[in-house]
């Protein structure tokens, strides 16, 4: 009576097919993880890093208006001089007067705190 229960024609995966497929994603997830959260701080730091070349621009753009660098980064933000800070990003550090200016940033995912000095400085971390 059993034998007619089964039929010998059905296929199917076996138990340990099917665990030996989910170690080898287990094997690729482990190894996928760390790598993606690498990538998400190294955006990061690019996104603080881009937002303080644009702080740069815009402090120089505020020059050429009142001939000194401004202390107050809400100066610089906005339409006219054109400075959208990121999501996450921080200014801090924004000291000016009419020779030079310097500026932090820093990303709060990040990892690196990026200045700079200026004018027509680089930036460094």
């Amino acid at each position: 009576m059993l034998t007619k229960l089964i039929n010998k024609n059905e296929r199917g995966f076996t138990l340990i097919e099917l665990m030996i497929v989910i170690a080898i994603i287990g094997i690729l997830a482990a190894i996928a993880i760390p790598q993606f959260a690498a990538y998400r701080t190294r955006a990061h730091n690019s996104s603080a890093n881009a937002d303080l070349r644009n702080a740069c621009t815009a402090q120089e753009a505020y020059y050429v208006d009142y001939a000194t660098y401004t202390t107050n980064i809400t100066a610089l933000t906005g339409t006219t001089y054109g400075l959208y800070t990121s999501s996450g990003v921080a200014m801090s550090g924004l000291t000016g007067d009419t020779t030079v200016y310097n500026m932090t940033a820093r990303h709060s995912s990040g990892d690196i705190t990026y200045t700079v000095s200026g004018p027509g400085g680089s930036v460094s971390h």
